[in-house]
């Protein structure tokens, strides 16, 4: 995803309560996802409040967005801080993610159209330069917009809304993945075989791919987190 300038006054300005209390959450998300605010870090309304040129009313409602999250805990003692992130909740994390984006790939290599499939082919290879020249914040950023964009057009609205509940927290740990020299090389792969079954078509073989590319995301960022858990 790419997100607006946080210093930028006028897109808020234009913008209706909640859209701004959203920007502000995805800039916010979007900080954390990428360990820019690590597990423990404090989220100050007031200091938020002033980088971002806006009253502490939308801060507040972007902090319970990221509650709902499951990205933050706010206390009456500490406020906001972004919760730990541990092996074991890797995965289980990825288990239901897996089966969510697998049944999805199935479903859209069924029912993809042309539309759908030049999107996704686009989309690929932008993600493919991205990961030769080692421009990582794009790689990652436009290897979520493939994954988002399986779900959408999976057609399926009770996997859409699942899916959306948990992403937040899963998009950390694919980031963390990320950084595994060894699991991004197989990460892309597994993204070339599942757009060849999208090709041809195969459901079954895209739909095992992805299940099998979330489920390898799931063990590396748990031998990350916790190298005596899966090591």
């Amino acid at each position: 995803m790419t997100l607006p300038d946080p210093t930028d006054p006028d897109l808020p300005a234009a913008a209706t309560p909640t859209a701004i209390a959203e920007w502000v959450a995805d800039v916010l998300r979007d900080r954390i996802v990428k360990g820019e605010i690590a597990p423990g870090g404090r989220l100050v309304e007031r200091k938020i409040s002033a980088e971002l040129n806006l009253s502490r009313t939308p801060v507040r409602e972007a902090l319970k967005l990221l509650r709902n999250d499951g990205l933050i805990e706010i206390s009456r003692n500490k406020g906001a801080v972004v919760t730990a992130y541990g092996a074991q909740e890797a995965l289980d994390l990825f288990e239901v993610i897996a089966a969510l984006e697998s049944l999805s790939a199935g479903r859209l290599a069924r029912a993809a159209g042309a539309a759908e499939m030049e999107e996704l082919e686009e989309l690929h290879d932008r993600m493919l330069v991205f990961h030769k020249i080692g421009n990582h914040t794009d790689y990652f950023d436009t290897n979520s917009a493939i994954h988002d964009l399986i779900v959408e057009r999976a057609g399926n609205p009770v996997i859409q809304a699942t899916h959306r509940r948990l992403i937040a927290r899963a998009r950390r740990g694919r980031y963390l993945a990320i950084m595994d020299p060894a699991r991004l090389r197989q990460a892309v792969e597994e993204h070339c075989i599942l757009m060849e079954a999208l090709r041809a078509r195969d459901a079954g073989a895209a739909e095992a791919v992805w299940r099998r590319h979330l489920a390898h995301t799931g063990e590396s960022v748990a031998a990350l987190l916790d190298p005596a858990l899966h090591g």
